[in-house]
């Protein structure tokens, strides 16, 4: 190995990065280098372990003590995003043939959500028939017609909520974040197709905004398996804005604490 190999090497594996980063840039690397990688690091970690420990400085622990003094447990409510008939009726334009196959699934996630008080929300695509962007796709979705109504097994019940949204994401131009607001939300558990448009979109906009996001793997469908693994592996790297994250979550502990 060459000096400036050796470098690179010990350079990767002191990069002080975020673990969700560190995967990514280990991933880059052949795997004779990851191997080498990880040796070096397990070195340096049985080197550290012998060296007289030192205290924390101070502003790390007053972060550790904020975090824990901020836990509380997650309020989640569970989103159902564009599971309508003209994404899951055969031979539709804007068919997603892998939703249908999810279907069972979700109806068991929703009925464990019920059981458990869990908020269950329905975002749904709706359109006006005059509306500019089915020139770009197609005539779906259109307010009024059997198509922009939910796959008949998933139907909602009583107490679901029902927002609409008229693009990608869940939260442009919709009553979304007004609703979780209301629920007290600060967590969605997101489901539906389809993952690299709709969730994927949706999921951007609600880690911006401060909620956390979770997508069982089980519960999503795309229009390919490719493009089931790409936009996955997007959203479990991103993480939610902290400054949003933090306002959000203190305005539900002063929300909780004067109902």
């Amino acid at each position: 190995m060459t000096d400036e190999e050796l470098a690179d090497l010990i350079e990767q594996a002191l990069a002080r990065r975020p673990d969700r980063v560190a995967e990514v840039a280990l991933g880059l690397l052949t795997p004779a280098a990851r191997k080498d990688v990880v040796e070096l690091q397990e070195h340096l970690a049985k080197l550290a372990q012998v060296l007289p420990p030192e205290p924390p400085p101070a502003k790390l622990r007053e972060r550790l003590l904020a975090t824990v003094r901020a836990g509380r447990k997650a309020r989640k409510a569970l989103l159902v995003v564009d599971m309508i008939n003209d994404h899951l009726t055969p031979g539709r334009i804007l068919e997603v043939p892998r939703a249908r196959d999810i279907v069972p699934a979700l109806l068991a996630r929703l009925d464990e959500a019920r059981k458990s008080g869990t908020p269950i929300v329905y975002v749904l695509d709706q359109h006006d028939p005059t509306d500019s962007d089915l020139d770009d796709w197609g005539e779906h979705a259109v307010a009024g017609t059997e198509g922009a109504q939910v796959w008949p097994p998933l139907a909602p019940h009583e107490g679901d909520r029902i927002v609409t949204k008229p693009s990608y994401s869940s939260f442009y131009r919709s009553d979304l974040e007004k609703t979780l607001d209301d629920l007290g939300v600060d967590t969605i558990e997101l489901t539906g197709c389809s993952t690299e448009v709709q969730l994927l979109t949706t999921a951007t906009d609600a880690l911006q905004l401060g909620f956390a996001v979770e997508v069982p793997e089980n519960l999503q469908a795309g229009t390919s398996q490719d493009a089931e693994t790409l936009a996955l592996k997007t959203m479990q790297f991103l993480v939610p804005y902290k400054p949003s994250r933090d306002a959000r979550l203190a305005k539900l502990a002063q929300l909780h604490a004067h109902p």
